[in-house]
C-alpha cells in the first residue's frame, strides 16, 4: 500500500501572467531589498538551510546557472547541477516520471528547457514548486529581473517605454505576459514574418491594461522610448537559421544611430550579446547601458522568487 504519496504542488514560477500586479510588484520590492542586504555584505540570513535545489539544463547556460546555483547557496541552500546529459529530458524518461522522482529528492526544482510543454508537464506531476528557467516560449525570470533593473534606473515600471528591437521571441513572450499584469507602453520592432505568438499578443491586448504596439519600422518604432531593448536575432536552436536572419534583420541593429533618437532612454539586453549584428560595442560599452546591471540582478530576482516559493 503506498505511504506518503507527494500531492502535486500548485504553487509555480512558469508565466508572468500567473501573478497580480501586487504580488509581481512584491518580487520586484523583495528582490530589491534582498539584493541591498547581500551587497552590504550581511550573509546572516539563511533560509535555505537544510534545504535543495535541483536545476535541469537542457540547454546550456552562464547566467542561468551561475545566478541560481549561486543565489540558492548565498541563502543557506544547496543545489544540484543537471546537464543536458544527466537526463536527457523528455527521451531517456518521461518527463512525468522525472518530476515524481526528482521532487522527492529536492525542495524546489529549476528546469532551463526546449519545449514549453515539459515545463509545464514537470509542474503538473512535481510535489515542489517548480521554476521556469527558460523555454523556447518564455523567460520569465529574465523580464522580472528587467522589471527590477527599469525600477532601480527609471525609479518606476507603471507607465514606461519599452521598446524592443529584433525577434519577436521569448522574451517578447514575457514582457507581454508582464503588460497583462502591469499597466506599461510596450512595442515589438521586427521584421513582418517574425513577429510574436499571435495568441500572446491578444491576450496581453484583450487585458486591456498597457498600450502594446507591433511595428515594422526601426526608425518610427524606436520614438519616445524609455527602454530599447535587443537581444540575439538567432536563439539557441536557430543558429542553421543564422545567416538568413542577418539578411532580414538588415537596420534592425541597436548603434549610436538609433540611440540618438530616444537620448534619455537606457540599453537593455538579456545576454549573450553577438556584438556587431544585434547591437554594436559603441552601445554596449555606453554609459546608458545597464546589461550587467541586468544580469546582476538575474540572481536577486531569481532569489525573491525562490523565496516567495518557499514560503520564506
Amino acid at each position: 500500500m503506498p505511504v506518503g504519496k507527494p500531492v502535486p504542488c500548485e504553487k509555480h514560477f512558469l508565466h508572468l501572467d500567473d501573478f497580480t500586479k501586487e504580488e509581481i510588484m512584491e518580487l520586484v520590492e523583495r528582490a530589491s531589498s534582498e539584493k541591498k542586504r547581500l551587497q552590504s555584505g550581511d550573509r546572516s540570513f539563511q533560509p535555505f538551510k537544510g534545504k535543495t535545489m535541483a536545476m535541469i539544463f537542457a540547454k546550456q547556460s552562464l547566467r542561468t546557472r551561475v545566478s541560481f546555483e549561486t543565489g540558492f547557496k548565498l541563502l543557506g541552500g544547496s543545489a544540484i547541477y543537471l546537464g543536458p546529459d544527466d537526463i536527457s529530458i523528455g527521451k531517456r524518461e518521461a518527463t512525468k516520471d522525472i518530476a515524481r522522482v526528482i521532487s522527492r529528492y529536492n525542495d524546489i526544482v529549476m528546469a532551463r528547457l526546449y519545449e514549453h510543454s515539459q515545463i509545464e508537464e514537470l509542474a503538473a506531476y512535481s510535489s515542489v514548486p517548480i521554476v521556469n528557467g527558460l523555454t523556447d516560449y518564455n523567460h520569465p525570470c529574465q523580464i522580472l529581473a528587467d522589471a527590477l533593473t527599469i525600477y532601480e534606473c527609471l525609479g518606476r515600471l507603471e507607465g514606461v517605454k519599452v521598446v524592443y528591437v529584433g525577434d519577436g521571441n521569448n522574451i517578447v513572450h514575457s514582457w507581454l505576459n508582464l503588460a497583462a499584469v502591469v499597466p506599461f507602453h510596450f512595442v515589438c520592432v521586427c521584421p513582418e514574418e517574425y513577429t510574436p505568438d499571435e495568441k500572446t499578443l491578444q491576450k496581453a491586448r484583450d487585458a486591456g491594461l498597457s498600450t502594446i504596439e507591433i511595428s515594422h519600422d526601426p526608425v518610427e518604432g524606436v520614438k519616445g522610448a524609455d527602454v530599447i531593448y535587443s537581444d540575439v536575432w538567432a536563439s539557441m536552436g536557430q543558429k542553421d537559421e543564422a545567416e538568413q536572419r542577418k539578411k532580414d534583420f538588415q537596420g534592425y541593429q541597436v548603434n549610436g544611430k538609433m540611440m540618438a533618437r530616444t537620448p534619455n532612454a537606457i540599453f537593455m539586453h538579456c545576454l549573450p550579446a553577438e556584438r556587431g549584428l544585434e547591437c554594436d560595442d559603441e552601445v554596449m560599452e555606453a554609459d546608458y547601458s545597464v546589461v550587467f546591471q541586468q544580469a546582476e540582478n538575474r540572481m536577486h530576482a531569481q532569489n525573491a522568487v525562490m523565496l516567495k516559493m518557499l514560503n520564506c
